[in-house]
């Protein structure tokens, strides 16, 4: 009797472009299964959200298998005592999966997990789904590996799946077991890969036009971008199968005599699916850059635990900073689950800056929000933002600028903020300074109606800048940003360290926008 095969399916809930089970049919009897984690879901950076998002794609994953003659099997608890109950019943010896770059507690539950297989004589095989490569101390050559990787042949869907049979509960059966609260979002996005196809494929058909100049701004970016992101994050498609789509569109557009514009986008897009993967490798290779600064230099540059800090962080989560424009993103992202990028750093830019809140802290609450929480690029890029890479311009984002940049007329501010619908377009950015006449002649008051500001975004970034100035020279930078770059540097173009001085004045490389 061949013993079965288990393949354990954890961020890459697909049955296609998936080498583990390609790997595994090909080997004899298939278990598939997912194990729901309590202890995962009762973490700080886990949500609701999250969770309905995954839900609705392990169900679809289920389907598919289904439709190749082996249901999923499903289970809640610890995973070694999951694996214990099955291997009593089928006594298997091969256990397949992908390799995993999250947090630490996936990472330290797959060293027990490695550990439980050791103790029992099961191989446990892992394999590549990323650019990300496991051990890596330095970054030469990885572009290339990664571009490589990217243009391997995809493993075909199975057509048909020799199993085990049914399992004892179905999916739907134990995943309506499982106690985490769903959380009443505006416009949350829907799960499974069939989502996932047709918001791929309706952005290469059409939206991708004007993705290049429409990203930028949250007015534009919730049709234009690609909304693949929480896709790409629970595996419902391979990076590689949009990166080959890409590729595949691009070539058809050329063909064609292609659109300009449309070629851009695409091209803009390839970027950052590249990038998807540089910062997802930044955590694998320095794990520790989840709880503690990238560039050690900068460890103690915010104090954490200020009653100043506390109030500022409850304005910020709340979105209460009397900052019409950051309260409207604040809002946007905490009710759906999404932002476009550039909002996205805009925020933890105020938060680090402005406010002086400790990325961790705004990193935490973040992570929750986001429907397309991603590990790897989410702490890589609050450090990113908050200035404790030591090898990135520090980018100081202005409330004001931003605000009559991205949404001159007051569109997105008073869809979000609904307080100001009535306040005139000449004031929406700044409505504090509107004559206390008018306030009350429009219903809307500075401190009843609507928020007193949290303070002057000006000023608050001076002494921002006079803080970080400060750290600086006091500190010797330069050793450990070099130790940085050579472990985290793109190697695409030459890189230096960005906080070093411009000159005698010593002015910081910190951009202002």
């Amino acid at each position: 009797m061949t013993l079965p095969v288990v393949v354990w399916f954890k961020r890459d809930l697909r049955i296609v472009d998936h080498e583990p089970l390609d790997t595994a049919v090909r080997e004899g009897p298939v278990i598939p299964i997912y194990v729901v984690e309590p202890e995962y879901w009762a973490m700080e950076y886990t949500s609701g959200r999250q969770w309905s998002f995954l839900r609705d794609s392990i169900l679809s994953l289920d389907q598919a298998l289904t439709a190749c003659g082996q249901p999923l099997w499903t289970a809640i608890g610890q995973v070694e005592e999951v694996f214990d109950r099955l291997h009593r019943r089928y006594q298997f010896q091969t256990l397949v999966s992908h390799q995993e770059t999250g947090p630490d507690w996936t990472f330290q539950r797959d060293r027990r997990v490695k550990q439980w297989c050791k103790d029992r004589g099961i191989t446990w095989s892992e394999y590549r789904q990323h650019g990300v490569v496991r051990g890596l101390r330095e970054r030469q050559g990885w572009a290339k590996q990664w571009g490589e990787l990217m243009d391997r042949p995809q493993r075909a869907a199975p057509s048909r799946i020799e199993g085990v049979g049914s399992p004892p509960k179905t999916a739907t059966e134990v995943l309506q077991a499982v106690s985490i609260a769903d959380e009443s979002l505006i416009l949350s996005q829907t799960g499974g890969r069939a989502e996932g196809l047709e918001l791929l494929d309706s952005f290469l058909d059409r939206r991708c036009e004007t993705y290049r100049g429409g990203m930028s701004s949250p007015l534009t970016g919730e049709q234009v971008c690609s909304r693949i992101s929480t896709h790409l994050s629970v595996g419902t498609l391979s990076v590689r199968e949009v990166w080959q789509r890409v590729c595949e569109r691009r070539d058809a557009l050329k063909q064609d005599g292609g659109r300009s514009q449309a070629l851009l986008s695409l091209k803009s897009f390839q970027s950052r699916l590249h990038w998807h993967c540089h910062f997802m490798q930044k955590l694998e290779s320095e794990p520790r850059l989840e709880f503690e600064e990238l560039h050690r230099g900068f460890i103690g540059l915010r104090d954490t635990h200020s009653t100043a800090n506390s109030a500022s962080f409850e304005r910020f989560r709340t979105g209460t900073l009397g900052w019409p424009f950051v309260d409207a993103c604040l809002r946007c992202l905490s009710q759906t689950g999404w932002l476009n990028f550039r909002m996205r750093a805009m925020l933890v830019s105020i938060a680090s800056y402005h406010l002086w809140i400790d990325w961790r802290q705004t990193g935490a609450l973040m992570a929750q929000w986001f429907t397309d929480f991603e590990a790897g690029i989410h702490w890589s890029q609050v450090q990113m933002q908050s200035g404790t890479t030591g090898i990135n311009a520090n980018r100081m984002y202005s409330p004001i600028k931003q605000s009559e940049d991205q949404d001159p007329q007051g569109i997105f501010i008073k869809r979000w903020v609904p307080e100001l619908r009535s306040v005139p377009v000449e004031w929406i950015h700044q409505p504090w300074r509107m004559p206390l006449s008018m306030q009350r002649a429009v219903g809307c008051e500075m401190g009843l109606h609507y928020p007193e500001p949290i303070g002057d975004p000006t000023q608050l970034a001076r002494v921002a800048r006079m803080r970080f100035k400060a750290w600086i020279e006091s500190h010797d930078l330069k050793p450990e940003a070099q130790r940085v770059l050579k472990a985290h540097g793109s190697r695409l173009r030459q890189a230096r360290p960005r906080y070093v001085t411009k000159d005698s004045s010593s002015q910081m490389a910190l951009d202002l926008e």
